[in-house]
């Protein structure tokens, strides 16, 4: 600051993460998108909230504003297991120490800041604060929560992508107008005494939530069609005696305003001051490349559309292509493109060919139960992408690192041009862009389990399995296709995962990209873990919920290992499935 001449900053950011000023990293990115619209930012990473409070008070008040990230994820996943077990370490923390940050550090950054600065505005915002907007359920401390905003009494709560929000919020404060004043914002959080219009929604108070858990359900529903949406409604929940509001999502950036974010000028490497020391998480994706945000699967135990939205943004091949040469660029580059992918690897550029229909639909997937037939399905643009990096100097390869949707892929399409260009993808894909391992998440082996976690039949994965083992013999490849599972996910018993075990020992398969189910807030899956019913049906549906029984069902992915032989077998026992037994050993 004494070196830029500042006498102090227009917004400070404090992040969970440590600071790494690259495109995968949301704190980097809302500094970097404020610090091009003219403002002065400054930003705390991992700031210690044991001690005198010294972190928060360094770089005294600022002249707009607080914001505050957990990082880039819920902090109790970084914390603790599926069985509420505490991890030993954290990706996103130099040399991957733990404890370097709370648990919800949304609400212990934003407490520390209302008292320290009771008169400057907190926004919070990043993945904990979006995906806990509304009352939801906790699954490590086992109970109903309210709204973040709620708990951490912060003024404003974020949700989503948040670029264009913060810079709206930090233009209007800027023009002199009070935090309390801004209410038209899409994806902002705030308590409010107005009063709902007509055409908004009031959800179920949380307090009745608490006393029903039929309500909780029906909320969720509301909430997951209306975020998925192209245009949806303002929801209000009451809590506390007061009115929460939950503005409407944002329709999805534009090609043009994602290049400009990825145009910013990200020096791509962590802080100076961590010098010598590893972040786990950054040299994962340290010469990766991000194709696009948002994802229309709408799997029932993913966060990734209820914060970045069903529709698919996408970037140009200018400037992917201008990112892939910076990243050759580095001093570290040795010819490798890790992945270039997003959050479901081939969901670039895809969309509805008539917009129209897809602006009246609130179906939170548009690959479940069929592929939607306005769904345009062509991985061409895709394609050429994978093949113009690869033209690049200094390239030697580029890798699919991120999960494909193989469903997406092999789709029934009635266009010839994109069959063809589809069936090309595979195949390029296979030959040219793994990394010796393919990971596709079918995630189940039952159809009735598959049909809850809104993913397609495990027949499917198999034809796509003979695709990569044909491709493989036909160019000599000696690459493994690596298929992720979840056990004790919603309507998984234990004769279901007695079955998984029997059909992956039959496709050869020792499992090791596997976990237990964690519920995590805002997904359809936790919500029927914590209600023990289905928010759309009403149906009762069966979940593992004790250690005993959700041990017994990860076990089933172990048939393998013979320190596991014995438990096994007296599961299978004691569910009658001697016909498994049988055949397993």
């Amino acid at each position: 600051m004494e070196k830029l001449g500042w006498d102090r900053p227009d917004i400070i950011l404090f992040s969970g993460d440590a600071y790494v000023d690259h495109p995968s990293f949301g704190a980097a990115v809302i500094g970097r998108v404020l610090q091009d619209a003219g403002y002065k930012v400054a930003l705390v990473p991992q700031p210690n909230w044991r001690d005198d409070l010294r972190d928060f008070k360094k770089l005294g008040e600022p002249r707009l504003f607080f914001g505050v990230s957990a990082g880039a994820m819920d902090s109790m996943v970084n914390h603790y297991t599926a069985n509420r077990r505490l991890r030993h370490d954290d990706a996103y923390t130099p040399g991957g120490r733990h404890g370097m940050r709370p648990d919800y550090p949304t609400i212990v950054y934003s407490k520390i800041l209302k008292e320290l600065y009771p008169d400057v505005p907190v926004i919070a915002g990043g993945i904990e604060a979006s995906l806990r907007r509304v009352a939801h359920y906790d699954y490590w401390q086992d109970r109903l929560r309210p709204s973040i905003l709620y708990d951490s009494g912060a003024d404003m709560i974020t949700y989503g992508m948040g670029e264009k929000t913060m810079r709206e919020i930090a233009d209007r404060l800027a023009r002199g107008e009070r935090i309390s004043e801004i209410t038209d914002v899409p994806q902002t959080v705030f308590f409010s005494d107005a009063k709902p219009n007509e055409e908004d929604i009031v959800l179920h108070a949380y307090e009745a939530c608490l006393k029903d858990k039929r309500l909780q359900a029906q909320n969720f529903r509301i909430v997951e069609e209306e975020s998925n949406k192209y245009h949806g409604k303002t929801i209000w929940q009451p809590t506390a005696g007061r009115m929460i509001r939950i503005n409407p999502m944002r329709p999805p950036m534009s090609s043009e305003e994602l290049d400009a974010v990825y145009d910013l000028p990200f020096t791509r490497v962590p802080h100076p001051r961590y010098k010598g020391k590893t972040i786990p998480a950054y040299e994962m994706i340290r010469h990766s490349v991000t194709l696009h945000r948002g994802c229309f699967g709408g799997c029932a135990f993913c966060t990734i559309s209820a914060h970045q939205g069903k529709f698919i943004s996408s970037r140009s091949k200018d400037s992917i292509i201008r990112e892939v040469k910076n990243v050759t660029c580095m001093d570290d580059f040795k010819g490798y493109i890790s992945d270039l992918g997003g959050p479901s690897a081939n969901m670039y550029s895809l969309g509805g060919k008539n917009r129209e229909i897809c602006e009246k639909c609130s179906k939170p997937s548009c690959l479940h139960p069929v592929v939607c037939r306005n769904l345009d399905t062509d991985h061409s643009k895709l394609l050429d992408i994978y093949r113009s990096v690869d033209k690049i100097p200094g390239i030697k390869k580029s890798f699919v690192g991120s999960g494909v949707r193989y469903d997406l892929a092999m789709a029934p399409c009635d266009n010839a041009s994109a069959s063809k260009a589809n069936r090309e993808y595979i195949g390029d894909l296979i030959q040219n862009h793994v990394s010796g391992r393919l990971k596709v998440a079918p995630e189940h082996t039952s159809d009735h389990v598959l049909n809850l976690m809104r993913k397609p039949s495990f027949s499917l994965f198999k034809k796509f399995k003979k695709i990569f083992d044909d491709i493989n013999s036909k160019f000599s490849l000696r690459q493994q296709l690596i298929p992720y599972f979840i056990s004790s996910h919603p309507g998984s018993r234990l004769e279901d995962m007695a079955e998984l075990a029997l059909e992956t020992k039959d496709l050869n398969f020792h499992l090791e990209q596997v976990q237990d189910f964690t519920p995590t807030p805002m997904t359809l899956a936790s919500e029927i873990y914590y209600t023990g019913i289905h928010p759309y049906t009403g149906e009762k549906i069966y979940t593992a919920t004790t250690e005993k029984d959700k041990l017994a069902q990860r076990r089933m992915f172990f048939w393998y290992k013979r320190e596991e032989k014995e438990a096994i077998k007296n599961d299978l026992r004691r569910i009658k499935r001697f016909d498994i037994l049988k055949k397993l050993f």
